[in-house]
C-alpha cells in the first residue's frame, strides 16, 4: 500500500476488533442479556468502511472473498485477502471522489456474482450511496430507479450474459438524465485491452482504480451512523419500484447483530449463492461475514441461478469445508434432489433460510436426507435485511423464525377491517401482523407517500407479513399479506400478472398464484372468469398476460379459465383454493407423464385432500412399478402428496 503523505493528519475513526459472539444464543433470556449492555457500549462501529479497516487489520491476509469462475470443485479459485479488499474497497472510493461523486450521490450498480460487486458495494458506500439494481429488470424499470436515486456513475458488467448486462447499462447512458459515467467491469479471463477503445464517458473500472492511493479515502471522509449508505429496491419484480433507504449505523447493526445470534467466527466459511442487489445476500449473507474474519464463496457468476452450481453443492461444500449452508426454501427444495454422491459435508453445522415460509415437508426431508436441521430467520429490506433469528443448536419447528434481535421490539397486533395493523395487541399464540421496532430500520423511502404507509400511526413498521409469538417468545409466520410468489428465490409480485391479464377485454376477475416445482419452487400460475358472453381462449389470454410482464420469470407458465372464481365471505378472492387447484394442476402433469412413459391409458385420480395437500389414487389393480416411479417423480414437490389405493381417507 502506498504510505500517507508525511504531516497529514489520518481522518480515519480509531481502528476497534472485528466482530465476534459474546456468548451462544439459546433462548430469549440470552437475547435480554446480551441487551444488559447499553447499544452505544456494545456497538462502537460507525459505518460499513469501519467494519472494512477493522476486519483488515484483524485478518490481513486470510481469505475474504474466493470467487469460483465454473461450479467445478477442481477448478481453482480467485481469491482475495482481508488486506487486498480493503486496497480494493479504498481503490474504488477515491476513484468515484475523482469522478466528482460525494455522500449525497448515487452509484448504481449492475452486476452478476465477481469480486468487484464487492468493491462496487463498498467502496461505494465509502465514497456515497450505492444503489444495487436487479439485472433482470427492463431497461425501462432501471432507468426509473436509477433517474429516481438521481445516480451519477452506473459499475457494469461488460458482457450481457444471461441478463443483457452490458446492452442494458449502454442504453441507460441516454435514459438516465444524471447519468455521467459508466465505468465498465471485464468479465473474468478477458485479456487487457481485448475490447479496443470505449465509448465517451464509459471508463475500464480496473485500469482507472488500480491508479488509485490504495491505503486511504482521499477525500478524508469521516461517515456518521446516519449517513445513507445504500439504495435497495422493493419493487421491480414486486410491483411499483419503492427504493429504500440505509443508513450506515442499519447495516452495521445488521452485521453485529448477526454474529451475535449466529456465533459467526473467523473459522466459518459459507457460500453465499444470493444476489448481490438483495439484501439478503448483501447484508446478512456478506457484511455480517465480512465483519467477523468469515471466507465466503462466491459461487460462480451465475450463483444459485447456475444449474451446475446447485448440482456441485454438495461437493463444493466439501472442497472449501464450508461451515454453514444459507440459502432460500426454493433452492433448498433443489438441493433435496441433489445426493451426496459420497461427499463429506461434516463441517456443516448450521443451515439457514428465509425470504418464504419453509415448507414441513421440505425441512423434514432436508434432515433426513442430510441430516441439517434447517433453522429459519426473518428479514426484510426495510430492516436491512434481518429482523430474526433461529440461532443454531436451537431446533424449532417449520415455521418459526426464531426471537428477535437484541435491542429491538416486536408486537403482534390484530388486523383491522382493511386487512391492516390496528391498535390490539394479541397475546402469545394468537396470530396477527408482525411490528417491529429497532435500530437497523431502514430511513424510509425516496417517496415519503411510501414511507408513511410503511409504518403505524405510533411508528412501528407495520412487516404485512402474519404471525405468532409462542411461548417461550419466538415468532412464527402463519402467512404473508402480500401473497408473494417465490420463484428461485426471485419475489414474484401476483399484481403484476393480474394487471396484465386483468386488461384483456375479456376477462373479469384474475389471480396469479403458485403452482409447486421441483425445481424453482414454485412457477407463477393465473386463473381467471370471463366477461358474461365474452369468448377467449386459454392459450390466447395467457399469451396476452405473457407480453404485459416484463420480466420472463414472472409471466405465468399456466392460464385456466374458471366458471367462477372462489371468493371470501367478503368477496375478496380466495387464493388457498387457487394455490390448491394449482398443485393438482401440477401432479396431474407429472402423473401423466409417469403413465405416458409407461405406456399407461388409465390415469390415477388425483384431487385435493384437506386444505393443502394433494391425493393420488391408484387402481386396485394398477401395476406396483406405477406406484413407484410415482413416489421418485412426486416426492421433490414441496407440498405434500398421498399416494395410494382406494378412496381417500375422510377429511
Amino acid at each position: 500500500m502506498t504510505a500517507m503523505p508525511a504531516g497529514t493528519v489520518d481522518p480515519r475513526p480509531p481502528l476497534s476488533a472485528p466482530f465476534a459472539p459474546a456468548f451462544p444464543v439459546h433462548s430469549l433470556q440470552d437475547v435480554e442479556r446480551l441487551e444488559a449492555v447499553p447499544l452505544a457500549q456494545a456497538l462502537t462501529v460507525q459505518s460499513t468502511y469501519e467494519i472494512f479497516r477493522n476486519s483488515a487489520h484483524a485478518f490481513g491476509d486470510k481469505t475474504a472473498l474466493s470467487f469460483l469462475p465454473t461450479a467445478d470443485p477442481a477448478d481453482a479459485p480467485v481469491r482475495w485477502s482481508y488486506a487486498q479488499l480493503l486496497a480494493g474497497i479504498h481503490q474504488t472510493a477515491n476513484l468515484l471522489h475523482t469522478l466528482g461523486v460525494g455522500p449525497q450521490d448515487a452509484v448504481a450498480v449492475l452486476l452478476p456474482g465477481c469480486l468487484e460487486y464487492h468493491l462496487a458495494l463498498w467502496g461505494g458506500e465509502a465514497a456515497a450511496i450505492v444503489q444495487p439494481l436487479n439485472p433482470l429488470l427492463t431497461p425501462e424499470k432501471l432507468a426509473s430507479m436509477m433517474t429516481l436515486a438521481r445516480a451519477k456513475v452506473l459499475i457494469a458488467y461488460g458482457e450481457d450474459g444471461d441478463s443483457g448486462f452490458w446492452t442494458k447499462a449502454m442504453g441507460l447512458r441516454s435514459q438516465v438524465p444524471t447519468l455521467r459515467t459508466v465505468l465498465r467491469v471485464a468479465p473474468h479471463g478477458e485479456a487487457p485491452g481485448a475490447t479496443g477503445p470505449l465509448p465517451d464517458g464509459v471508463i475500464d473500472f480496473f485500469a482507472s482504480r488500480s491508479a488509485q492511493p490504495d491505503d486511504r479515502l482521499v477525500s478524508g471522509r469521516r461517515i456518521a451512523p446516519s449517513d445513507i449508505a445504500a439504495y435497495f429496491h422493493t419493487g421491480g419484480t414486486t410491483g411499483a419500484p419503492k427504493i429504500a433507504r440505509h443508513s450506515h449505523g442499519a447495516q452495521v447493526f445488521t452485521a453485529w447483530a448477526c454474529v451475535q445470534m449466529q456465533g459467526i467466527r473467523p473459522e466459518d466459511a459459507g457460500i453465499n449463492g444470493y444476489p448481490l442487489f438483495h439484501v439478503a445476500g448483501v447484508l446478512p449473507g456478506a457484511l455480517a461475514a465480512l465483519s467477523a474474519g468469515v471466507e465466503t464463496i462466491i459461487p460462480t457468476t451465475g450463483l444459485f441461478r447456475n444449474r451446475q452450481v446447485l448440482a456441485n453443492y454438495w461437493r463444493l461444500a466439501e472442497r472449501y469445508r464450508c461451515t454453514y449452508l444459507s440459502a432460500v426454501p426454493t433452492v433448498l427444495a433443489a438441493l433435496a434432489n441433489v445426493p451426496l454422491d459420497g461427499a463429506d459435508i461434516s463441517t456443516l453445522r448450521y443451515c439457514r433460510t428465509g425470504a418464504a415460509i419453509l415448507a414441513p415437508e421440505l425441512a423434514a426431508r432436508f434432515e433426513r436426507l442430510f441430516g441439517l436441521h434447517v433453522h429459519e430467520s426473518l428479514g426484510m429490506t426495510e430492516m436491512a435485511g434481518i429482523s430474526s433469528v433461529t440461532p443454531p443448536g436451537v431446533n424449532a419447528p417449520a415455521g418459526c423464525v426464531g426471537w428477535r434481535l437484541p435491542y429491538t421490539r416486536l408486537r403482534i397486533v390484530a388486523l383491522d377491517a382493511h386487512s391492516n395493523a390496528s391498535d390490539q395487541e394479541m397475546p402469545p399464540g394468537q396470530p396477527g401482523m408482525v411490528l417491529f421496532q429497532s435500530p437497523n430500520l431502514f430511513s424510509g423511502f425516496l417517496d415519503p407517500a411510501d414511507t408513511a404507509r410503511a409504518f403505524t400511526a405510533d411508528g412501528w413498521l407495520a412487516t404485512g407479513d402474519l404471525g405468532f409469538i409462542d411461548g417461550e417468545g419466538r415468532l412464527h409466520l402463519s402467512g404473508r399479506s402480500k401473497d408473494l410468489i417465490i420463484r428461485s428465490g426471485h419475489n414474484i409480485d401476483p399484481k403484476v400478472i393480474e394487471d396484465a391479464l386483468g386488461a384483456h377485454p375479456a376477462v373479469q376477475l384474475c389471480a396469479a398464484v403458485g403452482a409447486p416445482d421441483a425445481y424453482a419452487g414454485e412457477l407463477p400460475v393465473v386463473f381467471a372468469t370471463l366477461v358474461p358472453g365474452a369468448q377467449a381462449s386459454e392459450a390466447e389470454l395467457l399469451a396476452f398476460a405473457c407480453a404485459g410482464v416484463d420480466e420472463a420469470v414472472a409471466r405465468p407458465r399456466s392460464l385456466t379459465v374458471l366458471e367462477t372464481m372462489p371468493v371470501t365471505n367478503v368477496g375478496k378472492i380466495y387464493k388457498p383454493t387457487l394455490r390448491l387447484q394449482a398443485a393438482c394442476q401440477s401432479v396431474q402433469a407429472l402423473v401423466d407423464g409417469v403413465c405416458a412413459d409407461l405406456g399407461l391409458t388409465a390415469r390415477p385420480a388425483v384431487q385435493a385432500q384437506g386444505e393443502s395437500a394433494v391425493r393420488v389414487t391408484l387402481d386396485a389393480g394398477a401395476p406396483p412399478a406405477l406406484g413407484e416411479r410415482l413416489r421418485q417423480v412426486l416426492e421433490p414437490l414441496p407440498i405434500q402428496v398421498h399416494i395410494g389405493a382406494g378412496p381417500p381417507p375422510a377429511a
